[in-house]
C-alpha cells in the first residue's frame, strides 16, 4: 500500500484536517451539488453533516476514517458526521474518461430526530445512519440505482425532491450490497443500535481499551460464560473478541497519528499497549505499514483552501 499510494502524497509540508463549512441550514432537508468536471481539489476534511459521495468515471485513492483504499471507475460512500474523508482521481484513464463527475448529497445530523422522521417507518434509515460513523460503501445494483436517482435529484426541488431524497436513503438502508469502510474502533459512537447487549459491550471496550481487557471480564459483565460470549460476540461482529479489540486499539492509533503530534511511543501506550515493538508489529501486520509510514502518508501538500474550510 505504501508504494501504491505514495504518488498521492508527494511533498511533505503539513498535516491538517479541515472542517468544511457546508451551505446547509436548519430549514433544508438536504443539499445536493453536481460537479460534471470534478478536479478533486478538496483537502482531507470533515463536517457535522451526513454525506453521500458519488464518484463517476474516475479512479484513484480514497481516505475514509483510518482506511486508505483504491476505488475504480465508480464509487458510492455514505459518510457519518465528523468522519475524515478525501478522494483523488490519480488513476483515472483520461482516454477512457476525459471528464469525471461527482455528486455530493448532504443532510443534517439531527434530521431524523425530528418528530415525523423519528417514527418507526424510518427505523431502517436511522439504523444505517448509526453505522455510517464508519463510512459505508455501496456497490452492485444498489450503486447503479442510486447513481441514477442522485443524478435525477439534482434537478428536483421542494416536496418532490424531499420524497426522492428519502427514497434514496431507503434504498441504501435496505440494501445488502454494502460494507463498512473504517475500523470498528475509529468512532466512539456505538454501532449496534439494535442489540442492547452489544451496545453495552462496545461502550465498555471503547471506554477501557487503554487498559487491559479480558474476554472473561466482558463476558461476566453481561452474565455470559466465556464460550457463550465468544460465540455471541463473533456472530455479532464477524470477528473474534481479540481481533475486535486489536482493531479498536489500532483504529484509535490511526486517529491519533492523523490528528495529533504525539510520538509513536506515546500513542502506543495511549492505546493500551505496553510494548512498543509489539505495537509496531501489530500495526504493520494489520495496516500494511509502520506507524511512522502511516503518519507520513497523511502529510501531503494541501491545495488552495476555499472559504468553505476552516
Amino acid at each position: 500500500m505504501l508504494n501504491n499510494l505514495s504518488s498521492w502524497y508527494t511533498k511533505i509540508v503539513a498535516m491538517k484536517i479541515y472542517r468544511e463549512i457546508t451551505p446547509l441550514n436548519s430549514d433544508d432537508t438536504y443539499a445536493i451539488f453536481s460537479y460534471p468536471n470534478a478536479i478533486f481539489d478538496y483537502p482531507l476534511h470533515n463536517h457535522p453533516e451526513y454525506e453521500i459521495n458519488l464518484i463517476m468515471r474516475a479512479s484513484g485513492n480514497r481516505i475514509v476514517g483510518d482506511k486508505m483504499e483504491k476505488y475504480h471507475d465508480f464509487d458510492l460512500v455514505l459518510l457519518g458526521p465528523y468522519l475524515n474523508h478525501a478522494w483523488d482521481g490519480a488513476d483515472t484513464d483520461k482516454q477512457k474518461y476525459p471528464t469525471t463527475h461527482t455528486v455530493v448529497l448532504q443532510f443534517g445530523e439531527h434530521l431524523f430526530q425530528h418528530n415525523f422522521l423519528s417514527k418507526r417507518a424510518f427505523l431502517s434509515i436511522k439504523t444505517m445512519l448509526g453505522y455510517s460513523v464508519r463510512g459505508i460503501e455501496f456497490f452492485g445494483e444498489t450503486r447503479e440505482i442510486v447513481m441514477e436517482k442522485m443524478i435525477e435529484l439534482v434537478d428536483l426541488k421542494g416536496f418532490e425532491g424531499a420524497i426522492a431524497f428519502l427514497k434514496i436513503l431507503q434504498i441504501l438502508a435496505t440494501s445488502n450490497e454494502n460494507r463498512l469502510v473504517s475500523s470498528a474502533g475509529y468512532s466512539s459512537k456505538i454501532p449496534f443500535p439494535e442489540n442492547k447487549r452489544m451496545d453495552r459491550v462496545y461502550e465498555f471496550i471503547m471506554s477501557n481499551y487503554q487498559s487491559k481487557i479480558t474476554l472473561h471480564q466482558v463476558a461476566s459483565m453481561i452474565n455470559m460464560s466465556d464460550s457463550a460470549f465468544s460465540h455471541f460476540f463473533k456472530k455479532s461482529t464477524k470477528r473474534s473478541f481479540s481481533k475486535f479489540l486489536t482493531d479498536a486499539r489500532l483504529a484509535h492509533a490511526c486517529k491519533q497519528l492523523l490528528e495529533t503530534q504525539d510520538s509513536v511511543s506515546e500513542i502506543c501506550f495511549q492505546c493500551g499497549y505496553t510494548n512498543l515493538s509489539n505495537f509496531n508489529r501489530l500495526f504493520k501486520k494489520y495496516k500494511g505499514m509502520s506507524p511512522v509510514a502511516y503518519r507520513r502518508q497523511l502529510r501531503y501538500e494541501l491545495p488552495t483552501v476555499a472559504k468553505r474550510f476552516v
